[in-house]
């Protein structure tokens, strides 16, 4: 394996010229981890340094690592299948346009509904015990915007509704239902929900002993946000959502992603997903180009780079994260970094994701 100083020194340089002010990169190759380093800061004014170990807002890393896991459980519990429509998962939808979308559509961002809506400028104002039921009366009146099925867009909106299913069929919350069926069965603690505290009676989720990456300085709610959600929406309706609310570290990530990868070759120590159930939801399908919660690389212009393979899966989160697993080469690339902070007008990171990757993959 060659060196990897020039990827150390992409680093470096990159928080010298400001595409974030901190990240951490961690690669593996065949479950053997071969870089695992932090850069820059946590907080441009508290000054703190990045470590491995640091937390990150992950943004709509929620989406492929706690929901459409937590829809691949059901499905493995045989609770729920990809073609089953909303319509009769969640009698709501009966009747209205949305009750022949099937989870599938779902996650695969081809339902025909929007992409996003800033919910939240109405929901803020509200008592904060009503607004998870207002927000679930606006996704069943929300217009579709193309007929289902015939046009991918990703949308925020089709995973929040995946949560409204999780926690319908499972009778528990989100966060607590993908802690107890897979990160704890896994040993992972470094991967959890904040919740915000909605009801003045359930306390807030304790943040002791660990570091959290800074994200932006909120217009709004007037503070730079630091283990607080970063997501405008997940926020006001408690910081438990299917598109964004996950925290987490670089080894969580590469802990939950391993387990996956090994699994899908029948290899997993703990076995907590069955390598079909795996196989079913990491597959391309059809032509959506995108696999069932996770992205594929896209023929030009990937942020995965040049060299995964078309047999890869990843994701980007808002706010500077991202993970590339190349399942044919059994390779893990994971970048964490605070790029919106102190704001999201940084979007220095476009450029940078494809060369970082190019960089690894040249020398692993």
């Amino acid at each position: 394996m060659a060196t990897m100083e020039p990827v150390d020194n992409f680093m470096k340089q990159a928080v010298a010229e400001n595409v974030f002010p901190g990240g951490v990169l961690l690669a593996s190759k065949e479950g053997s981890v071969v870089f695992f380093k932090a850069y820059g800061q946590t907080n441009i004014f508290s000054g703190k340094h990045m470590t491995n170990e640091t937390v990150f807002d992950l943004a709509s890393l929620t989406k492929p690592l706690a929901t459409t896991l937590a829809v691949m459980k059901l499905v493995q519990l045989k609770k729920l299948n990809p073609a089953m429509v909303l319509g009769t998962i969640l009698p709501d939808f009966s009747g209205t346009d949305k009750q022949q979308i099937t989870i599938r559509h779902l996650l695969c961002h081809n339902s025909g509904l929007p992409d996003y809506r800033p919910y939240y400028e109405v929901l803020k104002k509200i008592p904060r015990s009503e607004r998870k039921n207002k927000l679930r009366s606006y996704l069943l009146k929300e217009p579709l915007i193309y007929p289902t099925g015939k046009k991918v867009l990703y949308s925020d909106l089709g995973f929040m509704i995946l949560c409204w299913i999780v926690e319908n069929i499972s009778g528990i919350r989100l966060d607590r239902f993908i802690d107890e069926m897979v990160y704890r069965p896994l040993g992972i603690k470094d991967l959890f929900f904040l919740r915000t505290d909605l009801s003045n009676r359930e306390p807030v989720a304790h943040t002791g002993g660990f570091e959290f990456a800074a994200t932006e300085k909120c217009p709004w709610r007037k503070m730079v946000l630091e283990g607080a959600v970063h997501d405008d929406n997940a926020y006001v309706v408690g910081g438990i959502e299917g598109h964004a609310g996950l925290f987490g570290t670089a080894a969580g990530v590469h802990t939950l992603l391993s387990e996956l990868l090994s699994g899908y070759y029948e290899v997993a120590e703990k076995g907590v997903f069955q390598s079909d159930i795996i196989q079913l939801f990491l597959k391309e399908q059809g032509q959506a180009g995108r696999a069932l919660g996770f992205d594929k690389p896209s023929f030009s212009g990937s942020s995965s780079g040049k060299y995964f393979s078309k047999n890869s899966v990843g994701h980007l989160g808002f706010t500077g994260t991202s993970f590339w697993m190349d399942i044919y080469r059994k390779i893990i690339v994971i970048l964490l970094t605070n790029r919106v902070h102190p704001s999201r007008e940084n979007e220095k990171i476009k450029d940078f994701r494809p060369k970082i990757h190019d960089a690894v993959m040249q020398r692993i």
